[in-house]
Protein backbone atom coordinates (compact mmCIF):
# COMPACT_ATOMS: atom_id res chain seq x y z
CA UNK A 1 0.00 0.00 0.00
CA UNK A 2 2.92 2.34 0.88
CA UNK A 3 4.51 1.57 -2.67
CA UNK A 4 1.20 2.03 -4.34
CA UNK A 5 0.59 5.56 -2.29
CA UNK A 6 3.58 6.59 -3.18
CA UNK A 7 3.55 5.84 -6.66
CA UNK A 8 0.19 7.62 -7.23
CA UNK A 9 1.50 10.68 -5.80
CA UNK A 10 4.07 10.78 -8.12
CA UNK A 11 1.60 10.63 -10.80
CA UNK A 12 -0.33 13.50 -9.17
CA UNK A 13 2.11 15.53 -9.00
CA UNK A 14 3.40 14.79 -12.66
CA UNK A 15 0.28 15.48 -13.79
CA UNK A 16 0.05 18.65 -11.63
CA UNK A 17 3.21 19.36 -13.25
CA UNK A 18 2.05 19.38 -16.66
CA UNK A 19 -1.46 20.91 -16.39
CA UNK A 20 0.19 23.80 -14.78
CA UNK A 21 2.72 24.75 -17.56
CA UNK A 22 0.71 25.75 -19.83
CA UNK A 23 -1.64 27.51 -17.84
CA UNK A 24 1.66 29.93 -16.65
CA UNK A 25 2.28 30.44 -20.38
CA UNK A 26 -1.25 31.31 -20.94
CA UNK A 27 -1.32 33.86 -18.10
CA UNK A 28 2.56 35.20 -18.91
CA UNK A 29 0.89 35.76 -22.31
CA UNK A 30 -2.35 37.37 -21.29
CA UNK A 31 0.20 39.62 -19.09
CA UNK A 32 2.27 40.75 -21.28
CA UNK A 33 0.02 43.52 -23.41
CA UNK A 34 0.10 45.01 -19.80
CA UNK A 35 3.45 46.90 -21.03
CA UNK A 36 1.68 48.30 -24.00
CA UNK A 37 1.15 51.56 -22.09
CA UNK A 38 4.25 51.96 -20.85
CA UNK A 39 5.86 51.17 -24.29
CA UNK A 40 3.17 53.54 -25.91
CA UNK A 41 4.62 56.25 -23.87
CA UNK A 42 8.04 55.84 -24.39
CA UNK A 43 7.57 56.58 -28.14
CA UNK A 44 5.73 60.00 -27.42
CA UNK A 45 8.03 62.89 -27.68
CA UNK A 46 9.37 65.07 -30.45
CA UNK A 47 10.21 62.57 -33.81
CA UNK A 48 11.92 64.76 -36.53
CA UNK A 49 14.07 68.09 -36.38
CA UNK A 50 12.89 71.25 -36.69
CA UNK A 51 10.23 71.60 -34.31
CA UNK A 52 10.42 75.35 -32.33
CA UNK A 53 11.45 75.19 -28.21
CA UNK A 54 7.78 76.15 -27.43
CA UNK A 55 6.62 73.19 -29.58
CA UNK A 56 9.06 71.12 -27.96
CA UNK A 57 7.75 71.94 -24.62
CA UNK A 58 4.35 71.40 -25.65
CA UNK A 59 4.88 67.94 -26.63
CA UNK A 60 6.68 67.18 -23.89
CA UNK A 61 3.26 68.72 -21.83
CA UNK A 62 1.11 66.10 -23.90
CA UNK A 63 3.62 63.07 -23.24
CA UNK A 64 3.63 63.57 -19.39
CA UNK A 65 -0.02 63.17 -19.83
CA UNK A 66 0.11 59.78 -21.95
CA UNK A 67 2.80 58.30 -19.80
CA UNK A 68 0.47 59.07 -16.74
CA UNK A 69 -2.46 56.86 -18.22
CA UNK A 70 -4.76 60.37 -18.68
CA UNK A 71 -8.01 59.61 -19.31
CA UNK A 72 -9.86 60.89 -22.62
CA UNK A 73 -12.99 62.65 -20.92
CA UNK A 74 -15.52 65.06 -23.36
CA UNK A 75 -15.53 68.53 -22.64
CA UNK A 76 -12.41 67.96 -20.21
CA UNK A 77 -9.70 70.62 -20.05
CA UNK A 78 -12.06 73.52 -20.54
CA UNK A 79 -11.63 74.96 -17.15
CA UNK A 80 -11.69 78.56 -15.89
CA UNK A 81 -7.48 77.33 -15.96
CA UNK A 82 -5.84 75.04 -18.83
CA UNK A 83 -5.57 71.71 -17.16
CA UNK A 84 -7.45 68.73 -16.53
CA UNK A 85 -11.14 68.57 -15.45
CA UNK A 86 -13.84 65.92 -14.85
CA UNK A 87 -16.14 65.49 -18.07
CA UNK A 88 -19.31 65.65 -19.56
CA UNK A 89 -21.60 63.73 -20.90
CA UNK A 90 -21.53 63.90 -24.42
CA UNK A 91 -25.45 64.62 -25.88
CA UNK A 92 -24.28 63.59 -29.72
CA UNK A 93 -23.16 60.05 -27.93
CA UNK A 94 -24.22 59.77 -24.76
CA UNK A 95 -23.71 55.85 -24.46
CA UNK A 96 -20.11 55.82 -24.98
CA UNK A 97 -19.38 59.31 -22.70
CA UNK A 98 -21.83 57.94 -19.66
CA UNK A 99 -18.75 57.46 -17.36
CA UNK A 100 -17.46 60.88 -18.81
CA UNK A 101 -18.05 62.90 -15.88
CA UNK A 102 -16.36 60.46 -13.62
CA UNK A 103 -12.99 60.77 -15.28
CA UNK A 104 -10.40 63.36 -14.43
CA UNK A 105 -8.93 64.52 -17.91
CA UNK A 106 -9.11 65.96 -21.09
CA UNK A 107 -10.40 65.70 -24.49
CA UNK A 108 -9.01 66.78 -27.82
CA UNK A 109 -8.92 70.66 -27.81
CA UNK A 110 -8.50 70.45 -23.77
CA UNK A 111 -5.21 68.42 -24.10
CA UNK A 112 -4.03 70.83 -27.02
CA UNK A 113 -4.84 74.10 -24.35
CA UNK A 114 -3.13 72.65 -21.75
CA UNK A 115 -0.38 71.42 -23.84
CA UNK A 116 0.45 75.04 -25.42
CA UNK A 117 -0.36 76.55 -22.02
CA UNK A 118 2.33 74.66 -20.36
CA UNK A 119 4.73 75.87 -23.48
CA UNK A 120 4.18 79.30 -22.77
CA UNK A 121 2.76 79.78 -19.71
CA UNK A 122 0.07 81.54 -21.49
CA UNK A 123 -3.70 80.31 -22.08
CA UNK A 124 -2.87 80.94 -25.77
CA UNK A 125 -5.24 78.16 -27.24
CA UNK A 126 -8.63 78.34 -25.05
CA UNK A 127 -11.18 77.00 -27.23
CA UNK A 128 -12.69 74.44 -29.55
CA UNK A 129 -10.92 72.56 -32.15
CA UNK A 130 -12.32 75.00 -34.16
CA UNK A 131 -11.05 78.03 -33.01
CA UNK A 132 -7.51 76.20 -31.76
CA UNK A 133 -7.55 75.56 -36.11
CA UNK A 134 -8.17 79.28 -36.90
CA UNK A 135 -6.46 80.66 -34.24
CA UNK A 136 -4.78 84.28 -34.80
CA UNK A 137 -1.98 82.44 -33.86
CA UNK A 138 -1.45 80.98 -36.98
CA UNK A 139 1.98 80.89 -38.31
CA UNK A 140 1.54 78.76 -41.48
CA UNK A 141 -1.59 76.99 -42.78
CA UNK A 142 -1.13 73.74 -44.47
CA UNK A 143 -3.73 71.82 -46.53
CA UNK A 144 -4.69 68.47 -46.14
CA UNK A 145 -3.85 67.72 -50.55
CA UNK A 146 0.19 69.18 -48.79
CA UNK A 147 -0.23 66.00 -46.58
CA UNK A 148 2.78 65.63 -43.81
CA UNK A 149 5.30 66.67 -45.87
CA UNK A 150 5.37 70.18 -44.71
CA UNK A 151 4.67 69.48 -41.01
CA UNK A 152 7.04 70.26 -38.25
CA UNK A 153 6.61 68.54 -34.63
CA UNK A 154 3.96 70.81 -32.61
CA UNK A 155 2.27 71.55 -35.68
CA UNK A 156 -1.64 70.81 -34.99
CA UNK A 157 -4.04 68.61 -37.44
CA UNK A 158 -7.43 68.91 -37.74
CA UNK A 159 -10.00 67.05 -38.87
CA UNK A 160 -13.58 67.57 -39.90
CA UNK A 161 -14.49 70.49 -42.22
CA UNK A 162 -15.08 74.20 -42.52
CA UNK A 163 -18.40 74.41 -40.85
CA UNK A 164 -17.61 71.20 -37.96
CA UNK A 165 -13.64 70.97 -36.90
CA UNK A 166 -14.83 68.28 -34.38
CA UNK A 167 -10.87 66.99 -33.88
CA UNK A 168 -7.74 68.31 -33.07
CA UNK A 169 -4.27 67.15 -32.56
CA UNK A 170 -0.55 67.44 -31.82
CA UNK A 171 1.91 66.16 -34.56
CA UNK A 172 5.19 64.44 -33.05
CA UNK A 173 6.69 63.91 -36.39
CA UNK A 174 7.72 60.04 -38.51
CA UNK A 175 3.89 60.08 -39.49
CA UNK A 176 2.47 60.01 -35.51
CA UNK A 177 0.82 62.32 -33.22
CA UNK A 178 -0.70 62.83 -30.12
CA UNK A 179 -4.03 63.00 -29.35
CA UNK A 180 -6.94 62.56 -26.78
CA UNK A 181 -9.29 60.52 -29.18
CA UNK A 182 -12.55 59.65 -27.96
CA UNK A 183 -14.10 58.33 -24.52
CA UNK A 184 -13.62 55.30 -22.81
CA UNK A 185 -9.64 55.86 -24.09
CA UNK A 186 -6.57 57.11 -22.46
CA UNK A 187 -4.69 59.91 -24.55
CA UNK A 188 -2.51 58.05 -26.69
CA UNK A 189 0.31 58.35 -29.83
CA UNK A 190 -1.18 57.62 -32.51
CA UNK A 191 -0.87 56.77 -36.81
CA UNK A 192 -2.07 60.04 -38.36
CA UNK A 193 -5.09 59.42 -40.28
CA UNK A 194 -4.82 60.96 -43.72
CA UNK A 195 -8.34 59.65 -44.15
CA UNK A 196 -11.15 62.13 -45.88
CA UNK A 197 -11.89 64.08 -42.85
CA UNK A 198 -8.33 65.17 -42.64
CA UNK A 199 -8.68 69.09 -42.84
CA UNK A 200 -5.49 70.51 -42.59
CA UNK A 201 -3.17 71.61 -40.16
CA UNK A 202 -1.55 74.98 -38.33
CA UNK A 203 1.40 76.00 -37.28
CA UNK A 204 1.14 78.03 -34.11
CA UNK A 205 3.23 81.27 -33.30
CA UNK A 206 4.08 81.44 -29.82
CA UNK A 207 5.34 84.76 -29.98
CA UNK A 208 3.94 88.35 -30.55
CA UNK A 209 0.75 88.26 -32.62
CA UNK A 210 0.87 91.06 -35.54
CA UNK A 211 -2.52 92.34 -37.65
CA UNK A 212 -5.09 94.32 -36.04
CA UNK A 213 -6.51 91.89 -33.44
CA UNK A 214 -10.57 92.41 -32.56
CA UNK A 215 -13.31 90.64 -30.54
CA UNK A 216 -16.44 89.14 -31.51
CA UNK A 217 -19.24 88.58 -29.70
CA UNK A 218 -22.87 86.78 -30.06
CA UNK A 219 -22.94 82.76 -30.57
CA UNK A 220 -23.20 81.53 -33.90
CA UNK A 221 -22.35 83.97 -35.99
CA UNK A 222 -21.44 82.65 -39.74
CA UNK A 223 -18.45 83.61 -41.44
CA UNK A 224 -19.32 83.47 -45.52
CA UNK A 225 -17.26 83.29 -48.53
CA UNK A 226 -18.30 86.94 -49.74
CA UNK A 227 -19.74 90.01 -47.62
CA UNK A 228 -23.34 89.21 -48.27
CA UNK A 229 -26.22 87.14 -46.45
CA UNK A 230 -26.47 84.56 -49.59
CA UNK A 231 -23.02 83.91 -49.88
CA UNK A 232 -22.18 79.98 -48.85
CA UNK A 233 -21.05 79.35 -44.92
CA UNK A 234 -17.59 78.93 -43.93
CA UNK A 235 -17.10 79.13 -40.10
CA UNK A 236 -19.68 79.30 -37.16
CA UNK A 237 -18.06 81.16 -33.97
CA UNK A 238 -19.50 79.34 -31.63
CA UNK A 239 -19.06 82.34 -28.82
CA UNK A 240 -16.81 84.99 -28.16
CA UNK A 241 -13.74 84.78 -30.40
CA UNK A 242 -10.58 86.91 -30.90
CA UNK A 243 -9.54 87.23 -34.63
CA UNK A 244 -7.58 88.75 -36.64
CA UNK A 245 -8.67 91.63 -39.38
CA UNK A 246 -7.10 92.59 -42.49
CA UNK A 247 -9.32 94.78 -43.93
CA UNK A 248 -12.69 95.62 -44.25
CA UNK A 249 -15.05 97.43 -46.73
CA UNK A 250 -18.78 98.21 -47.24
CA UNK A 251 -21.23 95.94 -48.51
CA UNK A 252 -24.56 94.34 -48.09
CA UNK A 253 -26.39 96.18 -45.66
CA UNK A 254 -27.44 94.03 -43.01
CA UNK A 255 -29.50 94.32 -40.13
CA UNK A 256 -29.33 91.81 -37.09
CA UNK A 257 -29.83 91.94 -32.90
CA UNK A 258 -30.89 95.74 -33.28
CA UNK A 259 -27.79 97.09 -35.43
CA UNK A 260 -27.32 98.27 -38.90
CA UNK A 261 -24.56 98.05 -40.75
CA UNK A 262 -22.82 97.51 -44.14
CA UNK A 263 -19.44 97.23 -43.43
CA UNK A 264 -18.07 93.65 -43.93
CA UNK A 265 -14.43 92.75 -42.90
CA UNK A 266 -12.56 89.83 -43.86
CA UNK A 267 -10.49 87.39 -41.75
CA UNK A 268 -7.40 86.25 -43.23
CA UNK A 269 -7.52 82.78 -40.72
CA UNK A 270 -10.64 81.93 -42.28
CA UNK A 271 -10.25 82.98 -45.63
CA UNK A 272 -13.89 84.47 -45.42
CA UNK A 273 -15.91 87.77 -44.55
CA UNK A 274 -17.98 88.37 -41.34
CA UNK A 275 -19.77 91.94 -40.97
CA UNK A 276 -19.03 94.29 -38.31
CA UNK A 277 -22.10 94.26 -36.97
CA UNK A 278 -20.35 90.61 -34.62
CA UNK A 279 -17.57 92.37 -34.22
CA UNK A 280 -16.49 94.70 -30.61
CA UNK A 281 -16.10 98.44 -31.48
CA UNK A 282 -17.52 101.42 -33.98
CA UNK A 283 -19.33 100.16 -37.15
CA UNK A 284 -16.09 101.11 -38.92
CA UNK A 285 -13.09 99.34 -36.86
CA UNK A 286 -10.58 102.18 -35.76
CA UNK A 287 -6.89 101.57 -38.07
CA UNK A 288 -8.03 98.82 -40.20
CA UNK A 289 -7.71 99.44 -43.62
CA UNK A 290 -9.93 99.26 -46.54
CA UNK A 291 -10.08 96.39 -48.71
CA UNK A 292 -8.52 97.22 -52.19
CA UNK A 293 -11.10 95.12 -54.19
Amino acid sequence: MVRRTGLIRTLIALLAFLFWAPVSTAAAAQTAPAAAPAAAADECGVLAPGASAAAERAIAAACAEVAAGTWYTWAGGHGAQPGPTYGQVDPTDPDDSAHDPERFGFDCSGLVRHAYAEATGSDILNGVAGQQYYTHRAAERFTAAQGLAPLLPGDLLAWGTSKDLHHIAIYLGAGKMVEAKESGTRLMVSDVRLNGSYFGAVRVNTGQVTGHIHQTWGTSVWTKTEPRLAAARVYAFPGSTTIRVECQKHAELVTSDGYTNDVWSYLPDYKAWMTNIYIKGPAWLEGVPECKA
